[in-house]
């Protein structure tokens, strides 16, 4: 098993940027696939990026492609996501998935941090 510990939120004004960190610990995060995902008031839990366990493999939501960027850094059992150009429909609690499938899907991810809330100011 692995544990999931999402850090970097916050408040920022439209067009700021913000870096979200995700920790492992338990099994090194090099053995899954990882992702985020964020879930905004009343809605459901939508996918946001991900990157493959060796990082060669990303993709990204259609409305945060060129503002977003998924990395990780398996030495530090570590995934980021750098915001940038923030803007207010991005606010939500942005949660970290590790899974064994590289998949869109909520369904494909078998741990998943507390959450880490985001909110953009207009």
């Amino acid at each position: 098993q692995v544990q999931l510990v999402e850090s970097g939120g916050g408040l920022v004004q439209a067009g700021g940027s913000l870096s979200l960190s995700c920790a492992a610990s338990g099994r090194p995060s090099s053995s899954y696939e990882m992702a985020w995902f964020r879930q905004a008031p009343g809605q459901e839990r939508e996918f946001v990026a991900l990157i493959s366990r060796g990082g060669s493999l990303t993709d990204y939501q259609d409305s945060v492609k060129g503002r977003f960027t998924i990395s990780r850094d398996n030495a530090k059992n570590t995934v980021y996501l750098q915001m940038n150009s923030l803007k207010p429909e991005d606010t939500a609690v942005y949660y970290c998935a590790a899974g064994f499938g590289l998949s869109t899907n909520v369904g494909s991810y078998d741990y998943w941090g507390q959450g880490t809330q985001v909110a953009v100011s207009s």
